[in-house]
């Protein structure tokens, strides 16, 4: 199947999608009814996403046929360190009543498959969405030589998790069932693109289905390594089935102003609203945003030019509970919303305690509800 060019792509997604023509005035007061700063409430102390024993991470959620909540989320053993994300993680699902949760896990749904995959040995970020029939499930699976790393064994100082890493490529799975069975892509549906700023890796997928069935991804790659910057770029397809085509050649996103680490954002989520592109994304450095860790908000008419929108700031790592208590998480990551009748209700991220990012005693997927 051949896939429309970048321009055609644009115009018959934005023109599909375009069903009602708006106005400065009320576009300036979506965005500003969308600021997530001024809709956050205390946060649930025991709602998201837990598990005795293992590393959580990725809070991704859908609501199924069922009319439950399910949430798609890496979880790896405590018997490895946290930074065995790269080599040990698999793919599972929660579910809940309620959209805050407490989440009870439920399987896994991409497990381990073997290291001829390329996505073998591990699979994490996980994205769904819902487009048509099909639950679509987007991920990063990678595969490394020799065998699994035993618990203990610093992965990132023997030099196995840089070897993983750049084995990231982003890969679909797809059902009618929020249950499975999971079609798994035996290839992935992006690949690094030598002697471009996205030759290392394909990962951090963010997808969104459009009204007309067609799919916008963002995802991140960098130039060689797991090295600052990191740096996201768009692709498109006319269906899930693909194949994905880059809609720019360059980064979305390069700020500068003081050096390569101004560009470092990662994690994006979007979503499409009405006529119009939003996303959140972390700014891995504070550079732009203001707090490292923190959250950007910005916004798009064609997913490629995007505009940091006012306030600039989506999130901090500073929570206030529903106790009153309040706290700065090591790490507040992977933000997800989750959208009832087009408005975003609650806002999920992968967090921990400790003493500094990534240096976790615990890691689970917390929940903010949404005014």
């Amino acid at each position: 199947m051949n896939l429309p060019s970048r321009r055609s792509f644009i115009k018959n997604t934005v023109g599909a999608a375009s069903l009602l023509l708006i106005n400065n005035n009320i576009f300036a007061k979506e965005v500003k009814e969308l600021s997530l700063p001024e809709r956050m409430l205390p946060a649930p102390l025991n709602g998201g996403f837990r598990m005795e024993n293992y590393w959580v991470w990725d809070p991704s959620i859908v609501k199924g046929e069922d009319g439950l909540y399910h949430m798609f989320a890496s979880r790896w053993s405590k018997d490895y360190g946290f930074g065995n994300w790269v080599t040990n993680s698999e793919i599972v699902r929660a579910v809940s009543q309620h959209p805050a949760g407490p989440y009870a896990f439920a399987e896994v749904v991409l497990p381990a498959r073997g290291p001829k995959f390329f996505d073998g040995r591990t699979t994490h970020n996980a994205r769904i969405i819902k487009s048509g029939d099909y639950y679509l499930l987007y991920y990063f699976g990678n595969t490394y030589p020799g065998p699994d790393p035993e618990p203990g064994i610093d992965v990132w100082g023997n030099g196995l998790a840089q070897k993983a890493w750049m084995n990231k490529r982003i890969g679909l799975a797809w059902s009618k069932s929020v249950f499975g069975p999971w079609q798994r892509s035996e290839q992935p549906i992006l690949e690094p693109r030598p002697g471009h700023w996205d030759a290392s890796i394909t990962s951090n997928p963010s997808p969104v289905a459009l009204p007309n069935g067609s799919i916008y991804l963002m995802y991140k790659s960098s130039q060689k390594d797991h090295n600052p910057p990191l740096l996201l770029g768009a692709a498109g397809a006319r269906s899930f089935q693909g194949p994905y085509e880059r809609l720019a050649d360059k980064p979305l996103f390069e700020f500068h102003s003081k050096g390569q680490m101004d560009n470092d954002v990662e994690d994006p989520f979007v979503w499409w609203a009405n006529d119009h592109y939003e996303l959140i994304m972390k700014d891995r450095f504070g550079h732009i945003c203001g707090e490292e860790g923190g959250g950007i908000h910005a916004r798009s008419k064609d997913g490629i030019k995007w505009k940091l929108a006012d306030p600039i700031k989506a999130y901090s790592r500073h929570i206030l509970w529903e106790d009153g208590s309040k706290t700065r998480q090591a790490n507040f990551e992977r933000p997800f919303l989750l959208f009832e009748d087009g408005k975003p209700t609650h806002l999920f991220a992968a967090t921990g305690s400790g003493s500094r990012p990534y240096e976790l005693e615990n890691s689970w997927n917390m929940v903010i509800p949404l005014k």
